[in-house]
């Protein structure tokens, strides 16, 4: 039992950072997408933003190994400079979950953000406003709406991450193991009781996510 909560709070933090990094970049991909429609290679660009959304999480955990391991131009210069390890940490379970789920908040933040009436951004530039006051009191507040669906998605999806993090953290009971990982680790040891407790907390959990995510879809009678 207490193995069970110790990985739904590893799972839970994971998730919760995977999100809030997606907070930011996102919502920054989706905006551009939505704004700068006409600069050349944008479907190119969407279609490497999208990727993560397709190709198998192994793939994705193999090309984060190969930047992030210590042989890794990013791993190496991070633990050379700054002496900062990300395979089988916890912060690397963050980077995969984030980079898996990444694709919905940006979808979601896009939709959201090409609904918004451009008239009323342009009064907002006529009456002062510069690029971040405008994003922030014009275009967000009128987009929260699609990019909070996004995020609780991308939460729901970064807490059922599988593949890129077992290859990316491994399974280090009380340190790497979330959830999904403990499920897998229960089932091929036989503890099925174990592997039920853990199914239904995910199950649970994924499920009070999606439906405050459904709550978050704008009504279709209200047109």
């Amino acid at each position: 039992m207490d193995a069970a909560w110790i990985a739904l709070a590893l799972s839970l933090k994971v998730a919760g950072w995977a999100t809030a990094v997606n907070l930011v970049l996102g919502t920054a991909a989706g905006y551009g997408l939505a704004r700068w429609r006409r600069f050349p290679g944008r479907e190119l660009l969407d279609a490497i933003l999208t990727l993560p959304m397709v190709l198998p999480p192994t793939v994705l955990g193999y090309y984060l190994l190969v930047l992030l391991g210590r042989r890794g131009p990013i791993g190496q210069w991070l633990d050379t400079h700054l002496g900062i390890q990300l395979i089988f940490t916890w912060q690397g379970a963050v980077i995969a979950a984030a980079l898996v789920s990444f694709p919905l908040v940006m979808k979601s933040a896009r939709a959201g953000f090409e609904g918004v009436d451009r008239q009323l951004e342009q009064a907002g530039r006529v009456l002062g406003l510069g690029p971040w006051a405008l994003f922030f009191r014009v275009s967000l507040p009128l987009a929260w709406r699609g990019v909070l669906a996004g995020l609780l998605l991308a939460f729901a999806r970064a807490l059922g991450e599988f593949g890129a993090t077992l290859m990316v953290a491994g399974s280090i009971p009380g340190q790497t193991q979330t959830l999904s990982i403990a499920i897998f680790e229960a089932v091929q040891a036989g503890q099925d009781g174990s592997a039920s407790l853990l199914v239904g907390l995910t199950s649970l959990t994924c499920v009070a996510v999606l439906l405050a995510a459904g709550r978050l879809q704008p009504s279709r009678s209200a047109a």
